[in-house]
C-alpha cells in the first residue's frame, strides 16, 4: 500500500560551522546543547564554565536539578571574564510537576531566573506531563508525591503568558508522547517550540520524531547516548556506546561511538544533549560536524532500535512511592 508521507527534511544545515535549528519565533537554537542533569554541587559550576570554554552555547538547566544558582554563580563568572554574553547563549529552564498551578508558573519562572541570574529564558518547558501539588517554589516535590488538578491546557495557558510578557522567548514541552502532543497542538494559541525526550539509537521513536518536525516543532534528545555508563552500572542494561555496529562505523571514520550516535541524531534533524563533567569528552561531543554517515550507515543504525526506553532520569511514578496516591 503506498503511502503520500514525507519525511520532514532537517531544519538545520550540518555544513554550516555553527549549525542552529530555527525555531517558530525565528530564533536560534545551537544543536549541541549542555546537559546539567545529575551535576552535583560543586562540580556543576566548574563544568559549565569549561563547556562554555569548550564553545558551547546552549545550556539546558532544570529546577528539579537543584544547581540553578551554582549555575547562575558561573554564568555571572562567564560574564564578567568576558568567556561568553548572555546574547550568545540559548538557555533552557524547566517548570517541574508541583509547580503546575496557573498562579505558580509564573513565580517558578521567576524563581529559577532569580536563582540564575537571569531577565529571560530562550526556551522554558514543562517538565513532565504531570500535575503534583505544590510543595513550595524551593522544594520542589520527589517522593510521596500527591497529584494535582490543574489540566495541563490550563498550565500551557499560564505559560503563554510568560511569552506575552517577554519573561520567555519560546515555549515547549519535555517527555511528552505524541497523543498529548497532538491534544497540545490543537489547543495551543503559541505552539510548543520543543518537544525534549528520551531518543537515541535503541529508542528510535520515529513516529513521534516525525509528527513533531513535520511541524516544526524542535525535537531535542535528552539521553542521546542510550543513558551511556549510567545505564550499565545501575540496571545492567545493554548501551549503544558498546554496540558492535556503532563501534565499527566509528573505527571506519576515526571517531568514538558517542561522536557516532551523536551524528545519526543531528543527521535526522535531532538536537542533541549530550552531558559530561569531562573537558575531553565535552570537546568530542562538540566535534560531530566534520563527517557524514553514508547511507548505508544510517540504515545499518537505523536497524538498531530496540523500541524500548533505556533513560536514566527518574520516571515521575515512582515519585508517588509513600503518598496517597501510590496504589500499588
Amino acid at each position: 500500500m503506498s503511502s503520500s508521507y514525507t519525511k520532514p527534511a532537517p531544519n538545520f544545515d550540518l555544513a554550516s560551522p555553527s549549525p542552529a535549528y530555527t525555531l517558530a519565533s525565528g530564533d536560534k537554537m545551537p544543536i549541541i546543547a549542555y546537559g546539567t542533569f545529575r551535576s552535583a554541587p560543586g562540580e556543576v559550576s566548574v563544568a559549565v564554565l569549561e563547556a562554555l570554554k569548550a564553545g558551547y552555547r546552549h545550556l539546558d538547566l532544570a529546577h528539579v536539578y537543584g544547581n540553578e544558582e551554582e549555575i547562575g554563580g558561573a554564568l555571572k563568572q562567564a560574564f564578567d571574564e568576558g568567556i561568553v554574553s548572555r546574547e550568545e547563549l540559548f538557555i533552557t529552564g524547566k517548570l517541574w510537576n508541583s509547580d503546575h498551578d496557573v498562579d505558580i508558573v509564573p513565580k517558578a519562572a521567576a524563581h529559577s531566573l532569580k536563582n540564575l541570574g537571569l531577565d529571560y529564558f530562550d526556551l522554558y518547558l514543562i517538565h513532565f506531563p504531570v500535575c503534583w501539588k505544590h510543595t513550595g517554589l524551593s522544594t520542589p516535590s520527589w517522593g510521596a508525591s500527591e497529584l494535582g488538578t490543574t489540566p495541563l491546557i490550563n498550565t500551557w495557558k499560564a505559560m503563554e503568558s510568560l511569552v506575552e510578557k517577554g519573561v520567555c522567548r519560546n515555549i515547549g514541552v519535555s517527555n511528552w508522547p505524541m497523543l498529548l502532543m497532538h491534544d497540545l497542538v490543537t489547543q495551543a494559541k503559541i505552539q510548543p517550540a520543543c518537544n525534549q525526550i528520551e531518543v537515541h539509537v535503541y529508542y528510535q521513536r520515529e513516529s513521534l520524531v516525525n509528527y513533531c518536525l513535520s511541524r516544526n516543532i524542535c525535537v531535542t534528545a535528552h539521553t542521546p547516548l542510550g543513558g551511556g555508563l549510567a545505564n550499565a552500572e545501575t540496571w545492567n542494561t545493554p548501551i549503544p556506546l558498546n554496540d558492535p555496529i556503532i563501534l565499527e562505523v566509528a573505527k571506519n571514520h576515526g571517531k568514538c561511538a558517542a561522536q557516532v550516535l551523536l551524528r545519526f541524531l543531528v543527521q535526522r534533524g535531532i538536537v542533541v544533549l549530550p552531558k559530561s563533567m569531562k573537558p575531553e569528552r565535552m570537546a568530542q561531543n562538540l566535534d560531530i560536524l566534520d563527517f557524514s554517515l553514508t547511507e548505508e550507515e544510517m540504515g545499518k543504525i537505523k536497524a538498531l532500535d530496540k523500541y524500548v526506553s533505556y533513560k536514566t532520569n527518574p520516571n515521575p511514578l515512582s515519585a508517588f512511592i509513600g503518598g496517597p496516591d501510590a496504589f500499588t
